[in-house]
């Protein structure tokens, strides 16, 4: 074991004002941690009025995204501006644990790691709805039953509570921006491709889900809604194929095909066995939206073949 990083760079990446209340709550989090930060950068994507107005908190830098609008152009331009030999990112609507950056930290003592992430606790408005099944908190960017209840390695981290280490990051070119949420457009699974990428390129090494690590993300009313849901699902079954023609199926379905054959299952005989019909509902729902999803994006573009 090595000793852990010397510095660390806190990166938050913002879109709009109406979610401003969250922002300073994700900002005090981190002017709050145990292990104080070295570099708190705030990146407002295309939005001059949010930029002018974060200029006022405390103890934060605040630069305009730089490259094509959306979270993978504002999260490169974190990168890009980073100073920390580590480079976390959390979410403007999420809230980061008083010992969330030692926690990640700990996890670069192994040379190996390349990156290192936490649980993402969903803090919901007017509570959990009953039909909405843990299996499928992915939908609201929280970890989902069927994730490693103890630390491990993983095949990728969750962007709302993710780290790596920044040579590694910018070596790799960053994030792909034609993947990646653009405001409210619910397609995602950028992460996704940059871990598989970081780890095919740098054979050995790994990246490190510790449950330790916590952060809350807070969940409104309207993404607990059927509607987002059903939205949330489809998109999530169009970004895994471009994550497929990307980096291939194998690597990029493996998750999904293990939480598919056996958490999936497990969990719809056990809302069965106790009467959850809404629930079991759901979870057949999303699981056949998804699936949809990803064979209309994968026949409306069959030509696409994988990138370097």
């Amino acid at each position: 074991m090595s000793p852990a990083p010397a510095t660390v760079t806190v990166v938050v990446c913002a879109y709009t004002l109406d979610r401003w209340n969250d922002i300073e709550a994700a900002v005090a989090s981190v002017r709050a941690q145990q292990r104080p930060v070295d570099e708190l950068l705030l990146i407002a994507d295309h939005n001059p009025e949010l930029a002018a107005k974060a200029a006022g908190l405390e103890g934060v830098t605040v630069l305009a995204n730089s490259g094509p609008r959306g979270l993978s152009g504002a999260r490169n331009t974190g990168v890009a501006a980073a100073r920390g030999e580590i480079v976390c990112f959390l979410d403007d609507d999420a809230t980061a644990a008083p010992d969330w950056t030692s926690r990640l930290l700990d996890g670069y003592r192994d040379p190996a790691v390349l990156g290192v992430g936490g649980l993402v606790a969903p803090r919901w408005d007017g509570g959990r709805p009953g039909w909405f099944p843990p299996e499928f908190d992915w939908v609201v960017g929280c970890t989902h039953r069927g994730t490693p209840r103890r630390p491990a390695a993983v095949r990728n981290l969750i962007g709302a509570n993710m780290s790596f280490r920044r040579a590694a990051l910018r070596e790799a070119g960053g994030f792909r921006t034609e993947l990646g949420r653009i405001g409210t457009r619910p397609l995602g699974c950028e992460e996704t491709e940059l871990c598989l990428r970081l780890t095919r390129r740098h054979p050995g090494t790994r990246l490190r889900y510790d449950p330790a690590a916590v952060v809350r993300h807070h969940v409104p009313e309207t993404r607990a809604a059927w509607a987002y849901f059903r939205a949330r699902c489809w998109a999530e079954g169009r970004s895994k194929a471009r994550v497929a023609r990307l980096a291939g199926p194998h690597g990029a379905l493996a998750e999904e095909r293990r939480h598919l054959r056996r958490t999936l299952p497990a969990a719809l005989a056990r809302d069965l066995r106790h009467a959850r019909l809404t629930r079991a509902a759901a979870l057949c729902a999303g699981t056949a939206l998804t699936v949809l999803g990803y064979a209309a994006d994968t026949a409306a573009a069959p030509h696409l073949g994988r990138r370097p």
